[in-house]
């Protein structure tokens, strides 16, 4: 499922984001750049050791939650690597909302900073941050179409969703956008 916003594409698939052939994947971390289960164990997995030595040499604060950081991406087939934290959902009135917009458009903004015409992204917060799938959604696709709209790059935000529930709910939240 497409939506085309200008000469820009929004692009929702099911599959395994550490297969996307991409100038950066993203990796939904947790705060400390630890390396996890997930999304963040596959990607850890996929693209080997040197990824976690880069995050530690360039980042050992880690990464605060809504902020995003990038490093290359070791044996995956994409470039880059933006490691970004969404909120763990603690019922809607911790800010979790305003945070993982931030976390969706920070990682577009470093995306962009690195020349990156493409970006695939997991849904982010959805897994053991427990956030609910459908209004995660609904702020993904908002977030993408309020960036693509506004910034040149980049050109491509392919969101890569693990089942049919999860491509679902994105596909509704796009359809509700289209």
């Amino acid at each position: 499922m497409k939506l085309h916003i200008g000469d820009k594409t929004i692009e929702l698939v099911e599959g395994d984001v550490t297969r996307q052939e991409v100038d950066a994947i993203v990796n939904a971390a947790n705060s400390r750049l630890a390396g996890g289960g997930g999304v963040d164990g596959a990607i850890h997995r996929a693209g080997g050791p040197t990824i976690m030595l880069e995050t530690d040499a360039k980042y050992p604060g880690g990464c605060p939650t809504g902020t995003a950081v990038i490093t290359g991406a070791g044996n995956l087939p994409s470039k880059y690597v933006i490691h970004t934290v969404g909120p763990v959902w603690s019922g809607g009135g911790r800010g979790e909302s305003e945070l993982l917009e931030a976390a969706y458009r920070n990682s577009l903004e470093l995306a962009a900073e690195n020349d990156c015409r493409s970006v695939a992204f997991p849904s982010l917060s959805t897994g053991a941050y427990r956030y609910p799938m459908d209004q995660a959604a609904r702020i993904a696709i908002t977030t993408a179409i309020d960036y693509l709209g506004r910034h040149d790059l980049p050109e491509l935000v392919r969101f890569v969703l693990f089942g049919q529930g999860a491509y679902g709910a994105f596909a509704a939240a796009l359809e509700e956008q289209g």
